[in-house]
């Protein structure tokens, strides 16, 4: 067996190691394994790859030894997927061998995965007592995980792994020759244990893997375009190494305990955590993939209970993301996978509770204090309320535990700053730097990666001589290569400033001759004009890819900065200043940079480039002669050796406030006034004034607090007057101190702070206030009324909101900490951009008693938000002249019992003139204005009981846009009159009441049209009434639309009251086929399904306008007051929607509910951003939640329907209802359905099966039932049947 490597387990050499052991494996099994029945069992897909193989094997050894009469091998294929590891496919397989007389010297050969060879494995361990079994993993999971060590298991509805057997394999053969065919997910899934291994047993291979990284994923990217198969070659022999060592650890802990007594329980690191978000997220998330969240998850614990430190877990973070692995379950592609399943605390505590570790009501995790070691040589008991906080998104605080005259030390993290210009400056160098006391942090590591992904340096991690982790920088002289791939930045300000003047050095590659940097929503509105200006007046070339001033931006490969003089505007960002003179040394020719536009804010930050610019070999000249004006030359950087991070000294802020606000003494041991960082400044020029005791060194600073009482000695004092330009982001921390000091603080010089990770000034005000705190906003700072007394605060009823902002976070954990009781700070690791420990720092240093929470999810808080009924606020409507907005607005009016008004009729009562009269005498900008002022009164003073029709032209005006949108956003409603164009240019060309209009009618038409949809939140179609019965209707179905949107339906109440409900599916392509009959089609019916994806198509699309949608819904409601049911069904659930059209979904579904129809279907396997959209929008429109399984391959009993109504309860809170559809292949199917309903009740529940054979579920089912009518073209889906032969059939069964 050439070039393979055995293990040994269990004192027996019975693991092999190779590639292409097929034959080898063969003969070895038939030699030390003879019997007269060989059994493959194996899945479908991988018989189609692999099974001819062993059949070729088998039959030539066979036939060479002459056993080829006494030898059988016999095979077996069973789906594949998860859900064949349960008690149904053990037994065929069980009830197949018996029938084919296999006798107790069977031996078994599991080929497949982990769900073969743990069903597999606990078949053999209980056919006929135990036969032996040969373990042939073709996944890289299997290979390094579950084929080693002899647990079995299959699945049960209360969790996975829970029956089964310890049965130990007599070979396990390990081809790294079938990972050739494994897909890359599969593969990346693997990795997640190999790296678990490495993560708890062994530093020296965790840092192998940390060097390989590129190699591996590299090489299982690349596949052949026809087959799908990946070449090992290049990383052959490091990936046997790889397994070969994984394997080692795990047998070599097996045989120590072989039955799960202590030490085996290492082997779950990751597990204890990860296993329960599996129980939640499978299948669409896989073991490994969990596994990954759970190290994570595990090593903050351990970092939570003291034992690990923040460099550790920033690694460990670091290597699973770059094999692709996910992180958290806020990760998008998780989120995308799992449809935003949720995965609520007490659901993963729940789960944890039934773990196979847990000592009795302990639950047993294993801890690590460092990578490689473990905290005991087994798991560790820990508590549930530890547990609960590193789960939890919100922290509850409470009061410190600390004595007062506590004295403590301290170190925060690295400085941020510090820490992104080393980063730059060591990869510009030429030369290998060691940085000391390097930030890890979610803004660090985007720098990290965006430099490697640019071939910018090579980055290695090393152990100092101190034990610390130093980063070794192997700086690439400032050549910079573009990718092809985008450069997500996620919400690093300082990355994305100082990322946009290095990449104007990048070079084209056989890739890409650009590059482009991006970030998420909120780093998308962040300012970066200035910087992008300057960088285009001097050579580069960057185009904005969406808003201008803002990211993403293009940057051209091989346009350089050209040198020269180059001005730039400093008052926004000192980080403009900075990213230029760190790149400006690559330029063609030396650069004179002169600051214009006033004083340069934060000084300090650019004094702090130019210093570390010094000690990396380039000296920046200040010159004599020009304020604010630098001169720096064109030559290369020189990596010191070593250079040491100064600690963030706006993160040592915070230590230093808790001893001013509650009276203790900490010291900085790291931070003085020889510091780089102006924010050292702090205690000395704003705690000092404060009241506090300040002792500050070249190298410390240590405070301590005015002790706590009620004498003003005791207090903090406020600061009349402070100008915190120089160090901006402490203003935040000197606001909360400022919140509980005697007297009234003004903190000015801060302008900067409203461009940073939120508009911080008006976050301060807004979050202050929640305490009893009186706090308004300068034109460049705050004024904060203190309360004199922490005592007196109040408790923010529902908690702080963070922002997304590290810095808010952690400033209000110190009022919470004061506070006179507990206090909710909401998304608590936004902490993570620049000190991940902060909430350890405060449990175990400072004694602050912690608890996890978690609030709504944002789904949860848009239900709750949108369900306040209208309560007889006032109503506006908007629309074009002509549009019908003073007759519909009479009859809302009408509807609601409010009092019309025609804002055009009160602008011409209260000045005496007609409208063309006051156009003639003011023009029309003196129109507008008083139409305005007329809006802008009506809103304020008659806020309630009345219906205002405005004028067309009121959204002209951009003030007004602004007061419809604002009135909107407050929780009122503005309704839009939307009448076919045509008809409204027929009527304004007759109607000579109002001046004519400068443009011509259909420009301005398309205008406005865009705008009366923003401004509006629903719409009321006008289609044409042509007689009183029409005009009867459109008055009954306005208003149940009506008291739909303003939150006073009963429709969904009463339907549920409803012994047996239906809706009829309309399945026409124009519905004004069916307005004559509608009548008899909607006779016994409660709803009428619209069925969108089966309405004619837009010309040259797929799908219909959003347009002709309006004017279906239009007509149905002219001609019935029925109310609808909204379904847009993809092709996949059996409708006619192209699965891939999603933003014309997007469109349709909400205007939908724009048109405020009483129900919307929402499919269960739309992307995440498009439930979420739907969810934000819904107002008082019932959601169905659904799912459609034409195959039939999904069985009621079996794990597809448990696994998605799993979805429903965890991440579907939204739904008012649930709707599953299977198919019925045999009359048996009815029964399982009504199983499965009598045990799923948790929300009214839509159940049927399609097909003939299904149709008995439709008489079964009482909530909703889809049917049909003789009189529709044809039936929307195949058994249904109609409302009449569903009450007969019940009456025949007895079940009306």
């Amino acid at each position: 067996m050439a070039q393979s490597t055995r293990v040994s387990i269990l004192g027996k050499d019975t693991i092999v190691v190779g590639y292409n052991l097929v034959d080898n494996l063969v003969k070895e099994v038939l030699t030390d394994l003879p019997s007269s029945t060989y059994v493959i069992v194996t899945d479908t897909h991988l018989a189609d790859l692999h099974l001819n193989s062993f059949v070729t094997a088998f039959a030539s050894h066979t036939a060479a030894t002459d056993a080829s009469s006494s030898t059988r091998l016999l095979s077996y294929v069973v789906p594949p997927g998860e859900a064949s590891k349960s008690r149904h496919t053990k037994a065929a397989i069980e009830d197949w061998m018996l029938e084919a007389k296999c006798t107790r010297d069977t031996v078994v050969l599991a080929l497949g995965g982990g769900v073969i060879g743990d069903m597999v494995g606990f078949v053999a361990a209980t056919f006929m007592r135990g036969i032996k079994i040969v373990q042939i993993p073709t996944t890289l999971l299997s290979m390094v995980d579950s084929s080693i060590g002899g647990k079995t298991a299959i699945d049960t509805p209360n969790g996975k792994n829970l029956v089964g057997a310890f049965w130990q394999p007599s070979r396990i053969f390990v081809d790294l020759a079938f990972l050739e065919t494994l897909p890359e997910r599969e593969f990346i899934n693997g990795m997640a244990e190999i790296i678990k291994t490495a993560a708890f047993w062994d530093e020296k291979e965790f840092e192998r893997l940390e060097k390989n990284v590129v190699e591996f994923t590299t090489a299982f990217k690349n596949r052949n375009a026809k087959t799908g198969h990946v070449d090992l070659s290049s990383i052959k022999q490091v990936l046997h190494d790889l397994v070969v060592g994984s394997i080692k650890v795990k047998a070599y802990v097996v045989t120590a305990d072989e039955r799960e007594g202590g030490l085996r329980n290492i082997l779950n690191f990751g597990h204890s955590i990860g296993h329960a978000y599996e129980a939640i997220l499978t299948p669409q998330i896989l073991h490994g993939e969990c596994v990954a969240i759970g190290m994570v998850k595990e090593a903050e614990l351990s970092r939570y209970l003291g034992l690990l430190s923040d460099s550790a877990v920033a690694r460990l973070t670091k290597i699973l993301v770059a094999y692709g692995l996910p992180i958290s379950v806020n990760d998008s592609i998780i989120r995308e996978r799992t449809h935003n399943r949720a995965t609520p605390v007490d659901q993963l505590i729940k789960i944890m509770a039934v773990d196979k570790k847990n000592v009795g009501s302990k639950k047993m995790i294993v801890l690590l204090t460092a990578i490689g070691k473990t905290f005991e040589p087994k798991a560790s008991a820990v508590s549930d309320d530890a547990i609960k906080f590193i789960l939890a998104p919100d922290a509850l605080l409470d009061s410190a535990g600390l004595a007062k005259d506590a004295k403590i030390d301290v170190i925060p993290p690295g400085s941020k700053s510090i820490t992104n210009r080393a980063l730059i400056l060591a990869a510009l160098s030429s030369g290998v730097t060691n940085l000391y006391n390097l930030l890890r942090s979610d803004d660090t590591e985007h720098m990290m990666n965006a430099l490697s992904n640019l071939s910018g340096a090579n980055f290695a991690w090393k152990t100092g001589k101190s034990g610390e982790d130093v980063l070794q920088v192997s700086g690439h002289s400032g050549n910079i290569i573009a990718s092809g791939d985008d450069i997500f930045l996620g919400n690093s300000g300082t990355s994305s400033r100082f990322l946009a003047a290095v990449v104007t050095l990048a070079k084209s590659s056989a890739k890409a001759d650009n590059v482009v940097l991006t970030g998420n929503a909120r780093m998308k509105q962040r300012p970066i004009g200035a910087l992008v200006d300057a960088l285009k007046s001097n050579g580069a070339h960057i185009d904005y890819l969406e808003t201008v001033g803002s990211l993403p931006i293009r940057v051209e490969a091989d346009k350089h900065l050209e040198g020269g003089r180059v001005e730039l505007a400093a008052t926004v960002s000192s980080q403009y200043v900075s990213a230029l003179l760190m790149a400006a040394p690559y330029a063609s020719s030396p650069i004179t940079l002169a600051l214009v536009g006033g004083k340069p804010v934060s000084q300090p930050y650019i004094d702090m480039t130019i210093t570390m610019m010094r000690s990396f070999g380039v000296d920046v000249t200040r010159s004599k002669t020009e304020e604010n004006t630098y001169v720096i030359p064109s030559q290369a950087y020189v990596a010191p050796a070593e250079y040491v991070i100064e600690s963030d000294a706006s993160s040592a802020t915070y230590p230093l406030a808790f001893a001013a606000i509650t009276g203790t003494t900490v010291t900085v041991p790291n931070i003085g006034s020889s510091s780089l960082q102006g924010d050292a400044k702090f205690a000395v020029d704003v705690l000092r004034p404060m009241g506090c005791e300040v002792v500050q060194t070249e190298t410390s600073t240590t405070v301590t607090g005015p002790s706590r009482g009620t004498t003003a000695a005791g207090q903090l004092r406020s600061l009349p007057l402070v100008d915190m330009e120089p160090m901006t982001d402490a203003f935040l921390t000197a606001s909360v101190l400022a919140a509980v000091a005697t007297g009234t603080t003004q903190i000015i010089g801060i302008a900067n702070q409203r461009v940073k990770e939120c508009d911080r000034i008006a976050a301060m005000v807004h979050e202050l206030t929640k305490f009893g705190v009186r706090a308004r906003e300068l034109p460049d700072g705050i004024e904060i009324e203190g309360r004199g007394s922490a005592s007196v605060l109040q408790v923010p009823e529902d908690g702080v909101w963070t922002y997304d902002d590290h810095r808010v976070a952690m400033s209000f954990s110190l009022l919470a900490v004061v506070a006179p009781g507990k206090v909710l700070i909401k998304e608590r690791r936004c902490v993570e951009k620049t000190w991940p420990g902060w909430w350890d720092t405060l449990n175990t240093t400072f004694k602050v008693s912690l608890a996890g929470s978690e609030h709504a999810t944002d789904q949860q808080q848009l239900s709750i938000k949108t369900k306040q009924a209208n309560n007889g606020r006032s109503i506006i409507v908007i629309g074009m002249r002509g549009a019908g907005k003073t007759y519909f607005g009479g009859l809302i009016a009408e509807a609601l019992g409010l009092k019309f008004e025609d804002l055009d009729w009160s602008l011409e009562n209260a000045t005496g003139k007609t409208i063309a009269e006051i156009i003639k005498d003011q023009g029309w900008q003196g129109f507008r204005q008083l139409e305005l002022d007329v809006l802008r009164q009506s809103v304020t003073d008659r806020a309630y009981g009345f219906t205002f029709a405005c004028g067309g032209g009121i959204v002209e005006t951009p003030e007004a846009r602004d007061i419809l949108t604002k009135y909107i956003s407050d929780g009122g409603i503005v309704i839009n009159v939307h009448r076919d164009v045509k008809l409204i240019m027929e009527y304004l060309s007759v109607d000579k009441t109002r001046p004519s209009y400068v443009d011509d009618l259909f420009s301005v038409w398309q205008r406005r049209e865009q705008w009366y949809s923003e401004c509006s939140n629903f719409l009321i179609y006008n289609s044409e009434l042509e007689n009183d019965n029409q005009i009867t209707k459109i008055r009954k179905s306005l208003k149940a639309t009506l008291q739909l949107i303003t939150g006073v339906s009963t429709v969904h109440d009463d339907i549920l009251r409803k012994q047996r409900s239906f809706f009829v599916c309309l399945t026409f392509p124009d519905v004004t086929i069916a307005m004559p009959d509608i009548d008899q089609l909607t006779q016994g019916s409660d709803l009428i399904e619209l069925r969108v994806d089966l309405l004619q198509s837009a010309p040259n699309k797929s799908t219909p306008s959003l347009a002709y949608v309006q004017e279906q819904v239009g007509i149905i409601r002219k001609h019935t007051s029925v109310p609808i049911l909204f379904t847009v069904r993809t092709i996949s659930q059996g409708g006619a929607f192209p699965n891939e059209a999603v933003d014309d979904a997007i469109e349709l579904l909400l205007g939908a509910l724009k048109l405020g129809v009483e129900y919307l279907d929402v499919e269960l396997n739309w992307p995440e951003s498009v439930i979420n959209q739907v969810v934000a929008a819904r107002g008082f429109t019932k959601l169905i939640a659904s799912n459609h399984d034409f195959t039939g391959s999904w069985k009621w009993d079996g794990p597809e329907w448990q696994a998605a109504w799993q979805q429903v309860e965890s991440s579907a809170n939204w739904a008012d209802a649930v709707k599953f559809v299977g198919f019925a292949n045999e009359g048996l199917d009815n029964y399982k359905l009504e199983n499965f309903r009598s045990t799923h009740t948790s929300k009214p529940f839509i159940a049927i099966n399609m097909g003939k054979k299904g149709q008995l579920s439709r008489v079964l089912n009482r909530l909703l039932t889809p049917v049909t009518h003789p009189l529709l073209p044809a039936k929307a889906a195949p058994g249904q049947i109609s409302v009449d032969q569903i009450v007969q059939a019940a009456e025949l069964i007895g079940d009306d």
